[in-house]
Order: structure tokens, then sequence, then C-alpha cells
């Protein structure tokens, strides 16, 4: 047998407060997802959280970028993530790269190289101060003629040491000291 709610005003008032109830945790539920996407932890020049290179690899890509900064001051970082978390790559790099604080303090020298596999995505995100070095266009050939071709026959590893080693040639190019 089942169990009915109360006739009458008590039954309406209950059924009015538990439908209230779930609207407000619904609402609630979407303001603390705005709270933005949880980053991997910054954790050196490379952050592979995807699993997309060999510990060789992300050893050597890690001595390059430590070396174009103490040439040039360019704070580079490769980070791959397992997800976007919903976001578009364009807002999820730029916020990682504030949340991080890459580049120089008061230059705004940093440039992130983002690779989302399993959406397939892949974003090269510049700070300001290298915007007149490392243009979006410029980004984009980067992405299209050097890193998707390799990343089309599934070489990740490749494709990101060109992306790379492109990002570095024109930082080095510039000459930004």
């Amino acid at each position: 047998m089942s169990r009915a709610a109360p006739a009458g005003p008590a039954g309406r008032v209950a059924a009015v407060v538990a439908i209230l109830l779930c609207l407000l945790w619904l609402a609630a539920t979407p303001a603390a997802a705005q709270g933005g996407p949880r980053f991997p932890a910054l954790s050196g020049r490379v952050v592979d959280q995807a699993g997309l290179l060999s510990p060789a690899r992300e050893a050597e890509i890690a001595t390059r970028l430590e070396a174009l900064e103490r040439d040039t001051t360019a704070q580079v970082v490769v980070v791959t993530v397992r997800d976007l978390q919903g976001y578009p790559i364009e807002d999820y790099g730029y916020r990682l790269g504030r949340a991080w604080g890459i580049g120089q303090a008061g230059e705004d020298n940093g440039v992130l190289l983002l690779v989302a596999p399993n959406e397939r995505k892949v974003r090269i995100e510049v700070g300001y101060g290298l915007e007149p070095v490392l243009t979006d266009a410029l980004s984009t050939l980067i992405i299209h003629n050097r890193i998707l071709p390799a990343f089309r026959e599934g070489y990740f590893e490749r494709g990101i040491l060109d992306g790379v080693t492109a990002i570095e040639e024109q930082l080095r190019r510039a000459e930004l000291r």
C-alpha cells in the first residue's frame, strides 16, 4: 500500500516547500560551476596531465624551455589536459595562464601551448607582452602547419615538439632581451 501526501493545506505547503527546495538546489548548482575550471598544478615547464609525452621527451622539452627563458626571459609552458571541463579552449587557456601567472611580472611575456586531445583542441595562448612577436595569425599557422599534421597521424609527441620548436624559433628570432 502506498502512502499519499496528506490532503489539505498542510499537504500543499509541504509540496510547495519541496519544489522550492529542489529549485533552489538546481539554481545553486550552475552558480558553483561558474567558479571556473579546476586546473592541474603547475609542476614545471611541462605539465602532461593527458600523458602524451614520454619522460625523456618531457625532460627534453623542459630543458629547452628553461634555456629559452634564460636567453629571452619569455616563459613558455606546455600543458596537456584530459579535458577542458566544458569550457571553450580559448577561455580555459586564458584562465589557466592567469591562474598560473605565466610570464614575468610586469612583462606579461608568457606563452602556453595547450593540448586537449580528447576534445581534439590545441591553442597557443600568448601574453600581451609577446603578442607583437607571436601574433594570433602566427600561432594559428604554427598549430595548422607544425602541430596538427603530426597529431593527425597519431604522433602527439612529435606534434608538441614541433610546436615548441616553432615557438622557440620565433621568440629567439625576435631577440627579446
